[in-house]
């Protein structure tokens, strides 16, 4: 059997802010993020197993992708650990959710981190093929597996 894409979109919102910015992303903003999720595989061709005829059950994609991303990234303050922000998320009623990345939280360092997750909790015989994260209506970033091997 042939190899096939598929893909799931997730949903998403976060605040971040790029440090040391020369524009006005340095400030705090929001997004509401989109993730698309491109997995390939040859779809199970086994008539006594459930999952007979899928790459992957996409509840199984929702599930990894919601668990290790969406979960933890939905609502969250984002920042780089190297920026002064101590002061600023001293209140935990304020900033539950604040993550510091070892990386400016750009869209292009988020896609890049976020397709290292999801590789990780991926079944052996299926591979991600793809990952794109659009920051707004019209601006995303793209991960390829291809071009990263």
């Amino acid at each position: 059997m042939k190899k096939i894409r598929v893909t799931k979109q997730f949903n998403f919102e976060s605040a971040h802010a790029l440090w040391h910015y020369d524009g006005k992303c340095k400030n705090i903003h929001g997004h509401t993020y989109k993730l698309f999720v491109t997995v390939t595989g040859v779809p199970i061709s086994d008539k006594d197993d459930a999952k007979n005829g899928m790459v992957i059950d996409f509840g199984d994609l929702k599930k990894i992708v919601k668990t290790h991303i969406v979960d933890i990234f939905d609502h969250a303050v984002i920042l780089n650990k190297e920026a002064p922000y101590q002061d600023f998320v001293k209140s935990p009623e304020m900033f539950e959710r604040f993550i510091a990345t070892t990386y400016q939280p750009t869209c292009e360092n988020m896609v890049s981190h976020f397709a290292e997750i999801i590789s990780k909790h991926l079944p052996k015989n299926v591979n991600l093929f793809s990952v794109r994260l659009y920051e707004t209506e019209t601006s995303y970033a793209e991960w390829f597996a291809s071009d990263n091997s």
